[in-house]
């Protein structure tokens, strides 16, 4: 009598399960509200109200925003494979072309024609990389020069009769329209005035982001958002990525990849423009020469910041602006801004011992001692280092934080079409 073995299989191990993540939103959400908390708890400690009033968000915002658009039009070309160094040129055409046309026919104008002479700027800086070939920093060196050098001939041609104008600066330009939430500021002001801890802070924060903006601040967080949607939600900005990603594989998938460029390049010159026009009009009222102050270059380092992504360049572009706007305020505010810095590289001392680099860690630890000792054995900042606080500040965040940049794979190649 036989028998039959039966081979059973033992049953599988359930799954672990998996650790429920956040959304991207809501973890940004909770980033926000910690660092808020944080930053308000410096304030009452410190009785630095400045720290988060509607004067310093304002002003932040104001100083923030041609950063954030001159990043935005980094992101563009660079996205596409081309680096733009000559952003600060673009901006300083910007600035010009709104000084020229906006007195004389109103800020709109001015701004289109700030728009245009960026635009013109990066047609300059695509012809000269896509189809000529030359190296990408070359050319944008070459266009920093060639728009301060542009600039300064005209304004001494076009601008030296003109009535308040001059060589180095233009007559006053219209204000653009600055509007508010209707009853918002009503309400908060008296909940600021009372410096509870977060409340007041948050009721500072919506004052400075709500009541009184220029339509050309809201005009840029839109394109920023638009940005976003138009390079990862369709199919011409999953092209253009991938031009900057492998053009010779884009191109056998039938991409027209110099077209591509052009484009992308356009596009990164028009925003730096805008950014120009913003500082003109917006910020200062009227051109200046010299009036960038190197912005186009923040810019990039902003785009950096944020790994080539529009989010993460809002967020290095409002760094930048805070700290700015913290130097113009009162000394008890920029002193107290010490504890912020001391706060942050805390922060990014936490995410190295996190991700295990500890050398970076370390040098983030040491950077975040010494702003505390400082802090507690000083009263004020005298005043060179006061003008230094935003560049020092972006910079040591820049150079601690421990992201995982990624840039585009053929970013700054010399690209050259199959059997050329």
């Amino acid at each position: 009598m036989s028998t039959t073995l039966e081979t059973t299989t033992p049953p599988a191990a359930p799954a672990p399960e998996r650790a429920t993540r956040l959304s991207q939103p809501l973890r940004l959400a909770l980033y926000a509200l910690v660092a808020l908390a944080v930053l308000s708890l410096i304030r009452v400690l410190t009785d630095a109200n400045d720290l988060t009033s509607a004067g310093t968000v304002s002003a932040a915002l104001t100083l923030a925003v041609p950063i954030g658009l001159a990043g935005l039009g980094g992101l563009w070309s660079e996205r596409a494979g081309v680096v733009n160094i000559g952003l600060e040129g673009m901006m300083i055409l910007g600035t010009f072309g709104a000084g020229w046309i906006g007195w004389q026919h109103g800020p709109w104008a001015g701004l289109l024609t700030a728009v245009l002479f960026g635009l013109i700027g990066g047609l300059v800086h695509a012809v000269a990389t896509v189809t000529f070939g030359v190296d990408h920093v070359v050319s944008g060196v070459a266009i920093n020069i060639l728009g301060l050098g542009v600039t300064q001939y005209l304004a001494g041609e076009l601008l030296a009769d003109s009535p308040g104008g001059g060589e180095t600066q233009s007559p006053p330009i219209s204000a653009l329209p600055r509007p508010s939430v209707p009853g918002l500021d009503g309400v908060l002001e008296p909940l600021e005035k009372h410096h509870w801890f977060l409340i007041s802070d948050i009721a500072g924060i919506l004052r400075g982001l709500l009541t009184n903006v220029s339509i050309l601040t809201v005009l840029a967080v839109l394109l920023v958002i638009a940005s976003y949607v138009i390079l990862w939600q369709t199919p011409f900005g999953l092209r253009l990525r991938s031009v900057g990603e492998d053009p010779h594989a884009a191109e056998s998938l039938g991409v027209k990849v110099r077209l591509y460029k052009y484009i992308a390049v356009a596009v990164s010159g028009g925003l730096a423009g805008l950014a120009g026009g913003f500082l003109a009009i917006v910020a200062s009222g009227i051109y200046r020469e010299g009036q960038t102050g190197g912005r186009g270059y923040i810019g990039l380092a902003a785009m950096i910041f944020g790994n080539w992504r529009p989010g993460g360049l809002m967020m290095g572009a409002g760094l930048f602006g805070y700290t700015d706007a913290m130097q113009l305020r009162n000394a008890v505010a920029v002193h107290a801004l010490l504890l912020v810095v001391f706060a942050l590289l805390l922060v990014v001392t936490a995410l190295n011992l996190y991700r295990r680099k500890w050398v970076t860690a370390a040098v983030g630890l040491v950077f975040a001692v010494l702003s505390l000792v400082w802090y507690l054995n000083s009263d004020e900042l005298p005043g060179p280092i006061t003008t230094m606080t935003p560049y020092v500040t972006t910079l040591l965040v820049l150079a601690l934080s421990a992201q995982r940049l990624r840039m585009p794979k053929a970013d700054g190649l010399v690209y050259r079409p199959e059997g050329k």
